[in-house]
């Protein structure tokens, strides 16, 4: 019975996009830094101001021409060692700051060898401010008037944002403020640390004109490093223990609603002002890994990542508060990266702990210059490969930013001095190929449909209704109240019969007692209806108390519930972090496997090509081999059927030889025994015919590869033997002719001879 498959959990669609969104190739700038000394030999040349080219410098091996190859390489600009950082700022960063005020993501990082200066440019040094707190000090500039009051926003830790109303944000200011135990957000009213005090000039300041004012907005900013491919929050304030001190924790990275990726549990801290977010980074600043090293004093050990988050939503429609809608938050962010320069251990001499930073900083660059490969190629080619994010934990926190979440900036730092000229070639190649890549332009956010101007509209109204009330005064209850009482007449009695006065005295103090019973029976009335009001909010108030006591109790029971919960997530989180640790090793042991299997798999191809030209070889010299073999034996086949044939002629002639003395004899013989014979002397005996060549010639003709068979030797006697003196005779002689007819026999084993005739056997015998 064969098994149903088991069914595979189906992946979770990604957002969909259009496919006419319009796209931007990634902006790659050149900044070169200024040699330390006049003397030293510059590799680098600023052509134009798009354009450099690198010289190799002497003592570089040249090609197989025997020159030395000049390259050229173009950019969206090239800064020469002479600019400042506020035209830099001004060409690259300004722009990024502009789409963070309109709700757009971006992304700029600064990339190149050791000691190229990526931190100056990034940072920056008193009085020569980096783009960090420039961008800063443009978002405070634009936006300063229209901050929401602290609170009013409140992360949700989810890599969203949440709105309070004014209360709710009051009480929490007062919440933090009782609480001592937790730390203060650094203010701007303290005073500015000195390391970082008069960054930016005042003639240097810039802001945004295109700010809409009809909203609130307020800043949130963050900072963690990617330290060993594990991510640490800078910011967070750990408790001290002088008896044990603990290490930081590392983060982990996690998907939102959005599938956008963020840093889990990381601090944000609410700023606003300049010099107060430019304290927080600088405090996150002092616990970021440096190292001295043989080419930096003061070389980076870790990727940083500093994150200004700018969270607006629009005013109401009286133009008071802000809209309590989440939904119409709009939350955008600019992260300001400053990458670890890429280094060679023999150069830098590294050992131990610094040794395993490097491998650790160059494996994430190399995932950097590997995921930018792939989409180059998906793009380029039309292809569809995955892109490695997941490999190094910096491309797996923008890879949002590639797929089109944002603009994306890259500031190529290079030092010029001819001992970086290799390091520099290779950062050159990989920002040629960054600028083929291109990511999607994000859209716009869609705009409230609220009334625009509703700001200064309500403070117009309020500053006139201020105004008239001023005008007009603040009049008293009491002088109203005397002046709707009707006038008293004069009082003066001047002649005793006068009767006018006392009784218009009268009517007008009557009247007034009419009126004052009046108000005196509205006045009860009022009392008595403010009296059962009174009672009913009594009971209101006793019913409320009681449903407060029974909220209280419930709210008790719900925060017992979230104790337990969070002790159970914090056990999960541990657990999680436990898991991840254990996936992490699971996959540092694969990727030692695979990069085994791929070894061990390249050998054996290598061994499987060399056996194959070893067996073609083989084959070759067999064929070679059996070709010679051939040949030879042909060769010899030939040489031997000749020898042969020429030791069988001999033969042929020493038998003819033998065989004409033999019948000599026999002749002799014959003359002697027939002395009474009636045979005429004159009558000889025939003459045999000697052997020719040109039968063997004839024969030679018609040779074939096996040896031909010899022709029968034939052994003719004359008659029968008369006595036995010739049959002594016959036996000598045979005794002669034996040797040679086997050395004949032995020489001719593939023609063997053919028996003699009866009679000579019987001679023989």
């Amino acid at each position: 019975m064969q098994r149903p498959p088991k069914g595979k959990t189906p992946r979770r669609p990604g957002p969909k996009k259009a496919s006419n969104i319009e796209k931007d190739p990634v902006g790659v700038y050149c900044r070169i830094r200024p040699l330390g000394a006049e003397d030293e030999e510059c590799c680098v040349e600023m052509i134009s101001s798009t354009t450099i080219q690198l010289h190799a410098p002497d003592g570089v091996k040249a090609n197989r021409n025997g020159e030395f190859k000049e390259t050229q390489y173009s950019f969206k600009k090239v800064f020469g060692i002479n600019t400042t950082q506020m035209e830099l700022f001004e060409d690259v960063a300004k722009p990024l700051v502009e789409d963070l005020i309109h709700c757009k993501n971006g992304l700029l990082f600064t990339y190149g060898v050791t000691g190229s200066g990526k931190t100056f440019t990034m940072t920056g040094s008193p009085g020569e401010g980096g783009l960090l707190p420039r961008c800063l000090d443009m978002l405070f500039n634009s936006i300063g008037p229209f901050q929401a009051k602290r609170f009013v926003f409140k992360p949700d830790d989810k890599n969203g944002m949440e709105v309070q109303c004014q209360v709710e944000a009051l009480l929490e200011r007062q919440k933090r403020e009782s609480q001592q135990s937790m730390p203060k957000t650094p203010s701007s009213r303290q005073k500015a640390d000195p390391e970082f005090t008069d960054m930016i000039s005042s003639e240097q300041a810039c802001k945004s004109e295109s700010v809409d004012e009809d909203c609130c907005y307020s800043i949130f900013v963050s900072y963690i490093e990617v330290y060993n491919n594990y991510i640490y929050d800078l910011l967070e304030d750990a408790p001290f223990d002088p008896i044990r001190s603990k290490p930081p924790q590392s983060r982990i990275l996690r998907e939102d609603q959005n599938h956008n990726m963020y840093v889990a549990g990381c601090t944000e801290v609410e700023v606003k002002s300049t010099d107060e977010a430019f304290e927080v980074f600088w405090k996150g600043q002092k616990k970021r890994r440096i190292a001295n090293t043989q080419l930096n004093r003061e070389s980076s050990r870790s990727h940083s990542v500093f994150t200004v988050k700018l969270a607006q939503a629009p005013l109401d429609a009286d133009g008071d508060h802000v809209l309590q809608d989440k939904n119409q938050v709009n939350v955008s962010q600019l992260c300001l990266v400053d990458l670890a320069g890429s280094e060679r251990t023999n150069r830098t001499r590294a050992e131990g702990s610094r040794l395993r930073e490097a491998g650790s900083i160059n494996q994430s660059l190399m995932t950097l210059r590997t995921c930018i490969e792939v989409l180059r190629e998906n793009q380029m080619c039309g292809t569809n490969k995955m892109v490695p994010y997941r490999d190094s934990k910096v491309t797996h926190l923008f890879k949002n930013y590639f797929d089109g979440e944002g603009k994306v900036r890259m500031i190529v730092c290079v030092n010029p001095k001819a001992d970086d000229y290799d390091e520099s070639l290779l950062v050159m190649r990989f920002a040629e190929m960054t600028q083929e890549v291109e990511v999607a332009r994000p859209v716009d956010r869609p705009i409230c449909g609220l009334t625009a101007g509703r700001r200064y509209k309500n403070q117009a109204f309020r500053d006139e209704l201020t105004q008239r009330l001023e005008e007009r005064g603040s009049p008293s209850n009491v002088g109203e109240f005397i002046e709707s009482l009707p006038a008293l007449p004069p009082c003066e009695l001047v002649d005793p019969s006068d009767d006018q006065t006392l009784p218009r005295l009268i009517e007008v103090l009557e009247r007034r007692h009419r009126i004052r019973q009046m108000m005196t029976a509205q006045y009860n009335k009022t009392a008595n209806t403010l009296s059962s009001m009174l009672q009913q909010l009594d009971s209101q108030l006793a019913a409320n108390e009681t449903f407060l006591y029974d909220q209280r109790n419930k709210l008790n029971e719900k925060d017992k519930m979230i104790i337990h919960q969070r002790a159970e997530l914090e056990r999960l989180e541990k657990k999680s972090k436990t898991l991840e640790y254990k996936v992490d090793v699971l996959q540092k042991t694969t990727d030692v496997y695979e990069q085994d299997k791929r070894s061990l798999q390249q050998e054996l191809e290598s061994c499987e090509q060399r056996l194959q030209k070893e067996l073609s070889d083989k084959r070759r010299m067999e064929q070679r081999m059996q070709g010679v073999v051939t040949d030879t034996k042909l060769k010899w086949e030939k040489e031997c059927e000749r020898r042969v044939n020429a030791k069988q002629l001999e033969m042929q002639n020493k038998l003819w030889v033998k065989d004409e003395k033999l019948k000599q004899l026999k002749a002799i013989v014959t003359e002697s025994g027939a002395g009474s014979s009636s045979s005429s002397p004159g009558e000889r005996p025939e003459k045999p015919e000697r052997p020719s060549r040109e039968r063997d010639r004839n024969v030679a003709q018609k040779r074939s590869a096996s040896p031909s068979p010899h022709p029968p030797l034939t052994f003719t006697m004359p008659g029968p033997i008369p006595s036995s003196r010739f049959r002594t005779c016959a036996k000598l002689l045979t005794t002669r002719i034996n040797p040679v007819l086997g050395q004949l026999r032995n020489l001719t084993a593939a023609a063997p001879l053919p028996p003699p005739p009866p009679s000579l056997q019987a001679i023989l015998q």
